[in-house]
């Protein structure tokens, strides 16, 4: 029991430090965008709040913006207004957000949500065996994907989704 505890301490505790120091917000110039190399991108399906599943092919025809964070994560939290934000921008487009929570019960994200006034997708993520598929170390961590449902672009640490860099991003995917 002790091997499997101190490992999966040792990452909340590593994903806690770099939250912390990541990257300073408002940050957001086109290098940030690192293009997604790898051919296939990481499957998706996940419950919301509601207890609704999702699926990324579900948004086929879309852009998506999929975002790994969790409520213990400061710089997460900075950034989910802007993405409301941008989310708001993008009205009526073929655009959505996906707010995949990284591994915390579905009370404690519903209250932050709640609290904060946030209107975004938010899938849970329990044992975070899609954010292990999307390869997160960090968080928080964001994936562009484009209206192929291919993933375009990784962003890894908080930015500001209303600079011009990820406006002009987005608009560059959107059919």
């Amino acid at each position: 029991m002790r091997r499997l505890i101190a490992p999966a301490l040792s990452l909340l505790v590593g994903l806690a430090w770099v939250c912390a120091v990541a990257v300073p917000a408002g940050h957001a110039d086109e290098a940030r965008f690192v293009p997604w190399k790898d051919v296939k991108t990481p499957p998706l399906a996940l419950r919301d709040l509601a207890g609704r599943q999702h699926a990324l092919a579900d948004y086929r025809g879309k852009v998506v913006l999929v975002n790994f964070w969790a409520t213990w994560c400061e710089p997460c939290r900075e950034e989910m207004p802007s993405m409301q934000r941008l989310k708001e921008r993008f009205a009526g487009e073929r655009f959505a957000v996906l707010a995949v929570n990284y591994g915390e019960a579905d009370t404690r994200a519903s209250e932050f949500l709640k609290r904060s006034s946030l209107d975004l997708t938010v899938l849970l993520d329990p044992s975070q065996d899609a954010s292990r598929a999307w390869r997160v170390r960090v968080l928080p961590a964001s994936f562009l994907v484009g209206p192929d449902g291919r993933a375009r672009y990784a962003v890894i640490g908080e930015i500001d989704w209303m600079s011009r860099a990820a406006i002009e991003t987005v608009r560059r995917l959107l059919p």
